[in-house]
């Protein structure tokens, strides 16, 4: 996912027991490390007000709910944070992709904004809010973000790539293909220069180009999330079926992508599609509704759950997906 992990320190104390304000925060904390934010969430929420540290334990929450999709929670945290003197460079990177979430461009940039002018080349502060545009689909403002970047980080070619996939998926391909070309040069043998390579071929079309591309730099040791999901993604979209080697390596990348990046909704949405293929029904449902959760206006992520839901049996729920459906095309 697209946040990053606050300051996690919490000094341990003999004698304590699970119900202790301390003992709390340390679950909450180990929680998160392992990603299981909505379980870390009442561990925080037992330890906040209750602990030396209060800054670590109200950042982690607020961390846990932008990571659960709790935006409007996550901004009063981390404005009350700042109010209190917390104004750092992880404080207002998180509030930017809190108010991304929730679908605010301008507080998101002026968030960032104030990042920036605390650690203006921390190519991270950029990158992350970047991300997170892409997960929610926000491309206007994921270019807005990068191009703020790149007036500090002219030689970054992780926002040159962001700003190309931002500029192909607004249909400026044209802008986009130099600055994928851009990142692979300053990049050439890392993760960011397979992921543009693999990009740039998919919107030309170069289906095998890119499936050869995303195996190479996934065997060369880039095991990226987001490589791992395009790999698994395209290898469906050439047509690979349950029993075929090609299935049982898109599934373990989109399962390894998925638990890295949870938040990824194209690979949520491509891993519940396969289950589906493999008639894996429950798991497909439960993949379908974290996609649908982070992408709400996708059309084919009802057409998939209204194909799960039928074939359990569970008819309403079907009609449910489908009435979305037609609504979401009429639009």
């Amino acid at each position: 996912m697209a946040i990053a992990l606050a300051p996690m320190h919490a000094s341990p104390m003999q004698g304590q027991t699970r119900s202790d304000p301390e003992s709390e925060l340390r679950t909450g904390i180990d929680l998160t490390r392992q990603g299981m934010l909505a379980q870390a969430i009442p561990h925080l929420q037992a330890a906040s007000g209750h602990v030396k540290d209060g800054y670590v334990a109200e950042f982690n929450l607020a961390l846990c709910y932008v990571g659960t999709g709790q935006f409007e929670t996550a901004i009063g945290i981390l404005n009350s944070l700042r109010a209190n003197g917390h104004d750092t460079p992880a404080m207002n990177n998180l509030l930017a992709q809190a108010y991304v979430g929730e679908g605010k461009p301008q507080p998101a940039i002026k968030a960032l904004e104030a990042a920036a002018a605390q650690s203006p080349t921390d190519e991270k502060l950029y990158a992350l809010v970047a991300d997170a545009c892409n997960d929610y689909k926000q491309y206007e403002l994921g270019l807005q973000v990068v191009n703020l970047g790149l007036t500090k980080l002219p030689q970054s070619p992780r926002l040159h790539y962001e700003r190309a996939l931002f500029l192909a998926q607004l249909d400026r391909f044209e802008e986009a293909k130099p600055e994928f070309e851009r990142a692979v040069s300053l990049q050439p043998e890392g993760d960011i220069a397979y992921l543009a390579m693999v990009q740039e071929a998919l919107y030309e079309d170069r289906i095998p180009d890119a499936v050869r591309l995303a195996r190479q730099g996934i065997a060369a040791g880039n095991r990226n999330a987001v490589l791992l999901s395009l790999l698994g993604t395209v290898l469906l979209h050439a047509g690979a079926v349950p029993g075929q080697p090609e299935f049982a390596e898109a599934r373990t990348a989109l399962e390894t992508s998925v638990s890295e990046r949870p938040n990824n909704s194209s690979a949520q949405i491509a891993l519940g599609n396969l289950y589906l293929l493999d008639n894996k029904l429950d798991d497909a449902v439960t993949h379908l509704e974290i996609g649908r959760r982070l992408e709400p206006r996708n059309p084919e992520v009802y057409s998939h759950l209204a194909n799960a839901y039928q074939r359990l049996g569970e008819r309403q729920k079907a009609q449910e997906m489908l009435a979305i459906l037609g609504q979401l095309v009429r639009q």
